[in-house]
């Protein structure tokens, strides 16, 4: 097993599981570094660093699976523990970003944090369409609910702003729609209350802008 790793020409083996002492031996021999009891996911991100292909058995391992973006590997010790790294890769398509903190609610706090901003950067390439926030939804949906609720006003059509049509919402019908206009307010009402703003002079202009 050892001499067809050998074989492929790579001189660093990881794998999953562990290696015994005579495989290490031999690996050795041949001046093969090997490190064991990696995880899937940093043998997935290792794969992809340094364009390799993850194989499960031996006997289908081929030179083209072993990966040569990688031009150094070495052992750094950083505190208290070692890390290994691979670097510098030649077109590396996953990193390492090491968070370090005396307690461990900061690592876990930024950790959270930067799981969110690369997802919304990964929604923004995938689908190039932003929503507005701090309740201009809110707001938008506001003002047309309560504009559809005032007795006699023209809302357009399916041909546009061209064909106006009176509402037909009239009487006690209102009283739903201008009940969940107000509701709808509460964000952006909350929100300029926390900022220290004017409730009353700021949701009058958004009203009108909207």
């Amino acid at each position: 097993m050892v001499e067809a790793v050998c074989q492929v020409g790579c001189d660093l083996v990881l794998t999953e599981k562990g290696v015994s002492d005579l495989a290490q031996h031999h690996f050795l021999k041949h001046n093969v570094s090997c490190i064991r009891r990696v995880r899937k996911s940093d043998s997935n991100r290792i794969a992809l660093a340094v364009g390799a292909t993850i194989v499960n058995r031996v006997e289908d391992l081929r030179e083209s699976d072993v990966g040569t973006g990688c031009e150094e590997m070495r052992v750094d010790k950083i505190g208290d523990e070692y890390f290994t790294v691979l670097a510098p890769c030649k077109s590396p398509h996953a990193c390492t970003i090491l968070l370090r903190s005396p307690s461990k609610d900061i690592p876990n706090e930024v950790d959270w944090n930067l799981q969110d901003a690369m997802s919304v950067s990964r929604n923004v390439i995938m689908d190039p369409r932003l929503v507005p926030g701090g309740g201009a939804i809110e707001m938008v949906i506001g003002v047309g609910l309560a504009q559809a609720a005032k007795r006699g006003s023209m809302t357009p059509t399916k041909y546009g702003k061209e064909g106006m049509k009176e509402s037909t919402i009239t009487g006690v019908e209102t009283g739903p729609f201008l009940a969940v206009a107000e509701a709808m307010e509460v964000i952006p009402r909350t929100l300029v209350q926390n900022a220290g703003g004017n409730a009353i002079r700021v949701l009058t202009k958004l009203r009108v802008s909207s």
